[in-house]
């Protein structure tokens, strides 16, 4: 076999099974031997069928062999959806490099940062080393930034395949940090004085200045120096995009993936939070403070063109560059030696970076003192007739100089661009701005557009010129494409919004959040809310996981306060949408009445078999309320309307109410039969035959059916089914005589319950008597640490 082993240049993929002693201990040793055996065959198989070569296999885990990245992250993508139906989930890691073949197989040090690699990965996640990314030639790549590996030096940067979100990568030290493009220059006494007041016990730090003076790098670069100093890492948090302060908070529970609240996330963790472009919601500051002081091990980097103002805050006006870093800067950029003239030039740009780098990439056309007269001229007239800070003169001169030397494709690309709030892909620029990739480049070449993970985007203080330059009729025909391409994105994702895909599909959309809200606002300002409820309609589960309810369901009711205006067929789509939205955000009253009136809407919408779901939404809702006949009557509705699954679901809940066991299982399992795995209402299934079981005495398999619910919620990121599944699982030990288990599970629904807004399914049961020690100490727990106590046996 070692004859066969690829040479040179070898793409190495490694793979492990996630969490396998306590697969063995939930599937019993037969049980697990056999899925163990399938998901060696199902490994086996993807891998030599796109050319790898098996060099070691241990245990559980193998390692594989391929002549070139591609085949390997085919082979990658291929066994993990393979795996995607079993119990077992398997971490990849994928490395290129170079290694001695032995009789013994491969040695060197890029065998062991391949295993490093695949080590710091979850079950379901392929993560690739920046190497095998820059030959990859693969557009479904998400960069998780720079990581240090046990026993590797330096930084390594890791790549995801494909979007969907996991939790932070298992590394010595956690971060987002971007990772900037160009080189850095300069600033060694800045980053020492950023550093020194983080160090010396500095909590909240504030970096000052205007746009363009550099914050956000030397931010970014104080803060990749102190990742070893912060234990549960360092992370970045862009607000560029936002304009509300009330949604600061949820964009950093975001970032970091708190599902259980931010503050209790955050807890007793060594973390720093870099929060970035702060002034547009710097009303938001005290919550910053609240938050930092409910963490004490929490500190906080902020970037803003003006202070917050709040206790402990320690301000850092970020300084123009030294002359010869400003110098250094441009010479680095432009690629030419030191002149007297480049010298001149950067003291009249005032030192400022931004202004330095859009003058440095002009030298592709101009000499350098070209570029200082032409530039001077202006300069000299703009100070002469502002009234503002003069370095914001300097850099607003700047901007309009190198915008004027545009060709008009590239001023009209230029300005257009600006109505994407977070950035855009390519596709997207295309359909919305009429792009060619050539002019796309070539702003990118003059440093007034930024090109990273696949998307194009521009420095806030250049989309602010930018969008000045759009004459009224201009910006109404860009906003109108803009929405138009928003709705076909919502449109082209509703399709899958309702199976096992969604998580995929909505992980997809996330990037576009911004470009969805600004869609939305443009809509409303417009006054056609038609576009408004045709995205809330088409992807109401995406806002619902990833959006902040509170500003989604304002969304919706400012649509149907339009109603004047809306189509028969927009009207309807807001009330889908609206809906669900306000069910999920706790408002029962609302959500009945809006899908009251959805009911009675004719034709056709995205939604599956739409009005017998909304039956069965109005059942279970009326459910929640202990409404018994009302939901019976809804169920009956939703047969009739051919509901088929969902009014199995239904009819099986109501016989469990009311103590029909055996109807309970006989509709649940008729359900479960019609339902696909892994999509919500497959899960609420499971639940439903848990509980079932638990009351017919059958404590094994309730045990079976409650785990099987609480994985499927807990890969949905759903808090009120963890929270359901919970519970089921917290009487389960309290009848076995289990009071500390049961104590701590149920105090982790309960604290779930209070941070996500949910009530408890089982309303008609009683709440178990548990020790209040072991109910405060699940409380303490977060969600992940919660799910996987849950699914620990009871040794």
């Amino acid at each position: 076999m070692r004859g066969e082993l690829p040479t040179g240049t070898v793409t190495f993929l490694f793979t492990d099974v996630e969490g396998s002693t306590r697969l063995l201990r939930e599937l019993g040793a037969e049980r697990y031997g056999d899925a163990l055996a399938e998901h060696r065959r199902l490994i086996r198989d993807a891998c030599a069928g796109n050319g790898g070569v098996e060099v070691d296999t241990q245990g559980d885990a193998f390692f594989i062999a391929f002549p070139a990245a591609a085949p390997a992250l085919a082979a990658a993508r291929q066994l993990t959806e393979a795996l995607t139906t079993g119990p077992i989930r398997v971490r990849v890691g994928v490395h290129t490099g170079e290694a001695l073949v032995t009789s013994d197989g491969y040695v060197g040090e890029d065998v062991h940062l391949a295993a490093r690699v695949a080590a710091s990965a979850h079950g379901g996640q392929v993560v690739l080393s920046g190497a095998t990314a820059a030959i990859a030639d693969d557009r479904e790549l998400t960069d998780l930034g720079e990581h240090r590996l046990e026993d590797v030096d330096g930084p390594v940067a890791i790549f995801q395949l494909g979007v969907e979100r996991y939790p932070p990568l298992k590394t010595i030290s956690n971060t987002n940090l971007p990772r900037a493009a160009s080189s850095f220059v300069g600033r060694e006494r800045e980053l020492e004085e950023v550093r020194s007041r983080i160090e010396g016990g500095g909590r909240l730090v504030t970096l000052t200045g205007p746009g363009g003076s550099g914050k956000t790098r030397v931010a970014i670069e104080a803060a990749t120096a102190l990742i070893p100093s912060f234990k549960a890492g360092v992370f970045w948090v862009g607000l560029a995009s936002l304009r509300e302060p009330a949604l600061v908070i949820e964009t950093i529970a975001q970032t970091l993936g708190a599902k259980n609240g931010l503050a209790e996330h955050i807890g007793e963790r060594e973390l720093l939070l870099l929060v970035d472009n702060f002034e547009q919601v710097i009303e938001a500051a005290p919550k910053l403070a609240s938050l930092l002081g409910a963490c004490p091990k929490l500190t906080l980097l902020v970037t803003s063109r003006e202070l917050l103002r709040v206790q402990g805050e320690l301000e850092y006006p970020v300084p123009p560059l030294a002359e010869a870093e400003a110098v250094a800067l441009f010479c680095a950029r432009s690629q030419l030696e030191p002149t007297a003239e480049i010298a001149e030039l950067c003291g009249r740009l005032d030192s400022l970076p931004l202004a330095v780098e859009l003058a440095a990439a002009r030298t592709k056309a101009l000499t350098p003192a070209q570029i200082l007269e032409r530039l001077a001229q202006r300069l000299d007239l703009l100070r002469a007739g502002r009234d503002a800070d003069p370095r914001q003169q300097t850099l607003r001169a700047t901007i309009e100089w190198s915008h004027d030397l545009l060709s008009e494709p590239e001023r009209q690309l230029f300005r257009r661009l600006s109505v994407f709030a977070g950035g855009s892909t390519l596709e997207a620029a295309e359909a919305v701005c009429d792009a060619d990739l050539d002019t796309l480049q070539s702003l990118v070449d003059k440093s007034l557009l930024r090109f990273s993970s696949g998307r194009y985007w521009m420095l806030e203080t250049i989309r602010e010129y930018a969008s000045e330059q759009l004459e009224p009729r201009e910006l109404d025909a860009v906003r109108r494409q803009h929405r138009a391409y928003m709705v076909g994105l919502a449109e082209a994702g509703a399709p899958h919004m309702h199976n096992r895909d969604e998580s995929a599909v909505s992980a997809r959309l996330a990037p576009d959040y911004a470009n969805f809200r600004a869609a939305v606002s443009y809509a409303l300002a417009a006054a056609e809310p038609d576009d408004v409820g045709r995205i809330l309609g088409a992807v109401y589960p995406f806002f619902i996981s990833h959006g902040h309810l509170g500003e989604v369901r304002e969304w919706a009711e400012a649509a149907l306060a339009a109603r004047d205006r809306l189509s028969d067929h927009g009207l309807a789509e807001t009330l889908m949408g609206g809906g669900e939205i306000a069910r999920f955000a706790g408002d029962l009253d609302r959500a009945i009445e809006l899908k009251d009136e959805l009911t009675a809407v004719e034709g056709d919408l995205q939604r599956p078999n739409w009005r017998a779901a909304t039956l069965a939404d109005l059942c279970e809702i009326a459910l929640d309320q202990g409404h018994l006949a009302r939901a019976r009557d809804y169920a009956e509705q939703c047969a009739a309307a051919g509901g088929g699954a969902r009014a199995d679901l239904c009819f099986a809940e109501l016989a469990l109410r009311a103590g029909d066991l055996g109807s309970a299982e006989s509709r649940g399992l008729a359900a479960l039969a019609e339902l696909e795995p892994g999509a919500f209402n497959h899960a609420c299934v499971l639940e439903l035959l848990g509980e079932a079981a638990r009351r017919a005495g059958d404590e094994a398999g309730a045990q079976d059916r409650f785990s099987e619910a609480l994985r499927s919620f807990a890969t949905l990121a759903d808090g009120g089914g963890i929270a359901d599944s919970l519970e089921g699982l917290s009487r389960l030990a309290a009848a076995s005589g289990d009071g500390e288990r049961a104590g701590r599970l149920l105090g982790a629904a309960q604290r779930l319950r209070e941070t996500r807004g949910r009530r408890p399914i089982r309303t008609d049961l009683p709440v178990a008597a548990v020790p209040d020690a072991a109910l405060a100490a699940g409380r303490a727990l977060t969600l992940e640490e919660a799910v996987d106590y849950a699914l620990r046996s009871n040794d």
